[in-house]
């Protein structure tokens, strides 16, 4: 079953792709949740027309991206949490990373952002995602609170 994504899905794309699925995950989840529709002969070219005339819009949001992404690499966020040795009192999340980004003001949601449970002090990197074709790896520390 081909179908036209109207919104992001993860492990299966982007918005206005053209994916191929099973019948069923089609017709019982993606298309009663509003996340696809289907890809008929006149869906596609409006697909196409529309897509031609964003694509130069495109390119101004690949290059603001870009720069951000840039300004991002620059930065040194090291997160406190209370630890007994090296092991975390709880855990570092996405959630966590993303609020020291807002700190320091780079505004990212934190579904972009792929870091994975972190339970240990030490230096690691997040993975964060500011458009389909740009990715930036970001460096992070964890560093144990003084009590």
């Amino acid at each position: 079953m081909e179908l036209i994504l109207k919104q992001d899905v993860q492990n299966l794309g982007f918005k206005d792709d053209v994916v191929t699925v099973k019948n069923g995950y089609g017709r019982n989840y993606l298309i009663p949740q509003g996340f696809a529709t289907l890809a008929t002969p006149s869906a596609k070219k409006v697909l196409a027309e529309n897509l031609k005339q964003r694509a130069y819009k495109e390119a101004k949001i690949v290059a603001d991206a870009t720069t951000l992404a840039e300004s991002i690499k620059a930065l040194e966020i090291k997160l406190m949490a209370k630890a007994g040795g090296e092991k975390l009192f709880g855990s570092i999340s996405n959630i966590d990373i993303a609020n020291a980004l807002e700190a320091a003001g780079h505004s990212v949601d934190r579904k972009f952002i792929t870091s994975g449970i972190v339970k240990r002090t030490g230096k690691y990197t997040a993975s964060v995602r500011l458009h389909r074709e740009v990715i930036v790896e970001l460096p992070y520390e964890i560093i144990a609170e003084q009590a």
